[in-house]
């Protein structure tokens, strides 16, 4: 592996860790009462976006694919909490 694809690899890993902080914040507290939810629709979008530009690549780029699948999950699971704590009320 080259000091290249170490540098994607851990600056992938870190940028998967963005959103880590606040799902845990609003698991815990049960309320994403201060949540924008386009906020993190917008980021699911461009998940995917980046996500199917890094499988058009030749090769595929795997730091592009799975950094926004990571990131997509997360993003899916705040639009998740979100309704249901919403919806809870």
């Amino acid at each position: 592996m080259s000091g290249t694809e170490i540098l994607g690899y851990s600056a992938g890993a870190i940028t998967s860790l963005t959103f880590l902080p606040q799902v845990i914040k609003t698991w815990k507290e049960k309320s994403a009462k201060d949540i924008s939810m386009l906020m993190f629709v917008i980021a699911a979008v461009n998940e995917v976006m980046w996500i199917a530009y890094g499988a058009l690549l030749i090769p595929f780029n795997w730091v592009i694919i799975l950094t926004n699948t990571i990131v997509l999950s997360m993003s899916l699971t705040m639009i998740f909490l979100k309704i249901m704590y919403t919806n809870s009320k």
